[in-house]
C-alpha cells in the first residue's frame, strides 16, 4: 500500500450514532464512542457528532469525548462551555450569507463553523469566508434526499477551485455507489465521494468517478492516488459522519485498502 492510499482515508469518519438510521440512545453511543478510542485506528477521527439540543443530556454523562462536533438543530446556539467542541454545522438559511451566519454564530477562535448548503447543477456563486467551511448532504430518509451526481459533482468542483474545506453527511453508508431498493434510489459511496475529491484536484470531472460502481476500477484507483493529491484532497474533504463507525472499517478491510486489525 503506498503513502496515498494511507493518507487519504486518514481520520475520515466521524461518529454519527445518535443519528438515523442507528439512533442510539446518549449513553450507547457514548459508550462505542469510548471503546473506538480505546482501540485507535488511523481511520475513524474520534469526532462525537451531537445535536445542540442535547448537548445537556451530554454534559450528564461522565465519559466525555475526545472532540465533540455540534450539529446546530436549536433556534438559538447553545452554550458548550468547557465541552471540547472543535466544529459547528449549521444550515445556511435562505437569503442569507454564510458571513452573516458566522457573525450569528459568534464562535470562539478555535471551533470552525461548516454551514450547510444545497448543491445544484449550476455553479455555485456563494462567498465563504477564511475559515469557514461547508457541508453536503449526501443523502437521507426519501429519494429527494440524495443529490444527484452532477449536482455534487458541481459542489465538489466549487470546493476545489476556491480552495474550501467541506463536510459530507448522511447516506454514505457503503464505500461504493450501489442501489437501494428499499428507497428506489443509487447511495453515493464514501469512497467515490473520496476518489471524486481526489479527481477534481487534478484537474478532472469528479463526476465519472461519482457514478462509478466497479468495484475493482475504483481500489485500483484508491491504491495510484499520488501522495501531493491525497494530501490536498484530504485538506478539502475534512471528514464525513457516518452512524456506524465499524461499517466503513468492515468496507475498506474487505476492499484491501486498509489492514485487517491484529
Amino acid at each position: 500500500m503506498d503513502l496515498g492510499t494511507m493518507s487519504v482515508f486518514t481520520a475520515l469518519v466521524d461518529d454519527a450514532g445518535l443519528f438515523p438510521p442507528t439512533s442510539l440512545h446518549m449513553d450507547e453511543a457514548l459508550s462505542r464512542n469510548e471503546r473506538d478510542l480505546a482501540k485507535g485506528g488511523d481511520v475513524l477521527t474520534h469526532r462525537f457528532l451531537c445535536p445542540a439540543s442535547r448537548i445537556d443530556r451530554l454534559r450528564g454523562i461522565a465519559y466525555r469525548p475526545r472532540r465533540i462536533g455540534l450539529i446546530v438543530d436549536t433556534v438559538k446556539m447553545p452554550d458548550f462551555g468547557d465541552l471540547p467542541v472543535d466544529f459547528v454545522e449549521m444550515r445556511l438559511p435562505p437569503d442569507s450569507s454564510v458571513e452573516e451566519l458566522v457573525t450569528g454564530a459568534g464562535l470562539p477562535g478555535h471551533v470552525r463553523l461548516f454551514a450547510e448548503v444545497t448543491p445544484t447543477p449550476r455553479k455555485m456563486a456563494i462567498e465563504v469566508p477564511g475559515g469557514v467551511g461547508l457541508k453536503v448532504r449526501c443523502g437521507g430518509a426519501s429519494p429527494e434526499a440524495f443529490p444527484p451526481v452532477e449536482h455534487l459533482g458541481q459542489f465538489i468542483k466549487f470546493c476545489v477551485e476556491h480552495d474550501i474545506p467541506f463536510k459530507a453527511t448522511a447516506g454514505l453508508h457503503h464505500a461504493v455507489r450501489h442501489f437501494d431498493p428499499t428507497l428506489g434510489v443509487d447511495r453515493h459511496g464514501f469512497l467515490n465521494l473520496v476518489l471524486a475529491v481526489c479527481e477534481a484536484v487534478e484537474g478532472r470531472d469528479p463526476a465519472p468517478v461519482l457514478r462509478a460502481t466497479d468495484v475493482g476500477h475504483l481500489v485500483r484507483l484508491a491504491r495510484d492516488v499520488p501522495e501531493d493529491t491525497a494530501k490536498r484532497a484530504r485538506r478539502l474533504l475534512v471528514s464525513y459522519g457516518s452512524c456506524s463507525t465499524s461499517t466503513p472499517l468492515d468496507d475498506l478491510r474487505t476492499l484491501g485498502l486498509i489492514e485487517e486489525e491484529t
